[in-house]
């Protein structure tokens, strides 16, 4: 969550008079937490919730921009209601179970991105792709497999498969399942954006952030 915060920031930072950002696409993969959402799917949830690390405190809950959303959802998105954002992968399905009735879906950057875009002033709407199934563990522990810089290491990913080699053929099946879902994504995003572009107010040119 960190570094998405930070990466929106810097985005903002660089607008100027003519370069600005009026509209921010939260976009990527996400898991399901419930059922109802299936892999490959891509949802248009209605809001987006937080996690939260002291006992007690209340969630941190932000609203999407409908008009944005509802277009989404006329491309083909799959309507949601919440968004789960956390700063760690849920690798079993227990875990997922477990935060099931806070949202439908999970992600670990959209609540920072739509945050950080909203304080500067742009309209959010968050569209994901499911990857992996509400009663799906994951193949490896992904929580394990990052460098300090939050990047996928390879060399820790060949640990966590020599500890279980059985998992690498469940890895390979869990790799072209999200790159389905990415792909499904990326053909929905083109559609999706060149609509705001033509459908906005043409006083300006709009510039659309698909992060």
């Amino acid at each position: 969550m960190s570094s998405a915060a930070r990466a929106m920031d810097l985005m903002m930072r660089m607008a100027d008079e003519n370069v600005h950002f009026d509209v921010c696409v939260s976009s990527g993969l996400a898991g399901a937490l419930q059922e109802c959402i299936q892999p490959g799917d891509i949802i248009a949830p209605r809001a987006l919730v937080l996690e939260q690390n002291r006992a007690g405190a209340e969630a941190d809950r932000l609203e999407v921009d409908d008009v944005l959303r509802s277009r989404a959802l006329e491309h083909g998105a799959r309507s949601s209601d919440c968004l789960f954002t956390t700063n760690r992968v849920l690798v079993k399905a227990s875990q997922k179970r477990e935060c099931a009735s806070r949202a439908q879906s999970v992600d670990m950057e959209s609540f920072e991105i739509v945050k950080e875009a909203q304080a500067w002033g742009a309209r959010c709407v968050v569209v994901r792709a499911i990857s992996d199934g509400a009663n799906e563990d994951l193949p490896i522990d992904f929580n394990r497999i990052l460098s300090t810089q939050n990047q996928p290491s390879v060399g820790k990913v060949l640990l966590e498969l020599v500890k279980n080699p059985k998992a690498l053929f469940s890895l390979i099946r869990f790799g072209r399942q999200s790159q389905r879902a990415a792909s499904a994504l990326a053909g929905f995003l083109d559609g999706y954006c060149e609509a705001l572009v033509v459908g906005e107010p043409q006083q300006k040119a709009e510039q659309v952030a698909a992060r």
